[in-house]
């Protein structure tokens, strides 16, 4: 694991660097209608991403920006590399050579002929929607992990991530973000276009949806069902190990090593209802409404608890 966070500690320092020379409009483009970051996506990577491979045995994590992917990536990796530890499948795990950085959209144009290269099983992150994932994952076995959150603290991380990373559009306010946030106006689309959409898929017998709530509730429990879910076999000890190792403060503490000068803007609080610092009257009630006419009824939007998670 540690050489692909060389290559992910790498990007992520070229886009800040970059981005620092930028004016705020060219930090981001508009690829079929929904806003990507100019320094680490390009029309060239999403072509080049039509023609990707996806294996029966790989294992994709799909969540939109700042729902948890890179606290449940820690878990989905590690979960595979334990169960991958005595197989053949471990031999080239640490061959620098053969890391990319983890989520599928982001990188150059030739990433994806390196990445067949890759041992079994590739562990994959995207923060795409199902229509905008190559052709080949939906007609593979691949197992797809959907980790959903809901939306006021999306909201309020997205607000304080996006303020702090320089290669994203920074906002005075918090009203301004708000209405930008609503509108669909934020790096990879809408929030509420994304949990819909993949709403459609959430009975596919190859996707398992987990929500950072859940999550934060029982580690235990939920990486239990993850480990099951993967069929990877693991013994409570292999399982405990992993929950030890995915605790926000072991890797807030470790977030150096893992994710460089990142480390200090991805781990900012991690936990639940930290809406409730910066939502009004106001802001509740144009999310509420909004939840309610686009999600309120699906399967997903069940899931999500937001009569628990969400109301002031």
């Amino acid at each position: 694991m540690s050489t692909q966070r060389k290559k992910f500690i790498a990007l992520i320092d070229k886009a800040m660097a970059d981005s620092v020379q930028m004016a705020q409009e060219e930090l981001m483009f508009s690829y079929k209608g929904i806003l990507y970051p100019a320094t680490v996506c390009s029309p060239e990577v999403f072509k080049a991403l039509e023609s990707f491979e996806a294996r029966d045995d790989d294992v994709f994590l799909a969540g939109y920006p700042k729902s948890g992917t890179n606290w449940v990536g820690q878990i989905l990796t590690d979960l595979v590399m334990t169960a991958a530890k005595n197989s053949e499948e471990s031999k080239n795990l640490d061959d620098e050579e053969l890391e990319e950085f983890p989520y599928l959209e982001v990188g150059d144009a030739e990433k994806y002929q390196r990445m067949a290269n890759l041992p079994s099983r590739r562990v994959i992150f995207t923060h795409l929607l199902p229509q905008n994932l190559p052709v080949s994952v939906f007609k593979s076995k691949a197992k797809i992990l959907l980790l959903i959150r809901n939306p006021k603290d999306v909201a309020t991380s997205f607000y304080h991530f996006t303020n702090a990373l320089t290669p994203l559009p920074s906002y005075n306010s918090w009203d301004k973000f708000f209405t930008a946030f609503m509108n669909g106006e934020m790096p990879w689309g809408s929030y509420f276009d994304y949990v819909f959409e993949w709403n459609k898929h959430a009975d596919d017998k190859n996707i398992m949806t987990i929500t950072y709530e859940e999550l934060k509730e029982d580690r235990t429990l939920g990486v239990k069902r993850i480990s099951e879910f993967l069929e990877l076999h693991l013994n409570d000890e292999e399982i405990q190990g992993v929950v030890d190792r995915s605790s926000f403060q072991a890797m807030k503490e470790n977030s150096a090593k893992t994710h460089g000068a990142f480390g200090n803007v991805l781990f900012r609080k991690g936990g639940v209802s930290d809406w409730k610092n910066l939502f009004n009257e106001d802001h509740n009630e144009k999310m509420d409404l909004t939840f309610e006419e686009r999600l309120g009824g699906t399967n997903l939007g069940k899931k999500l608890k937001y009569e628990v998670y969400c109301k002031a």
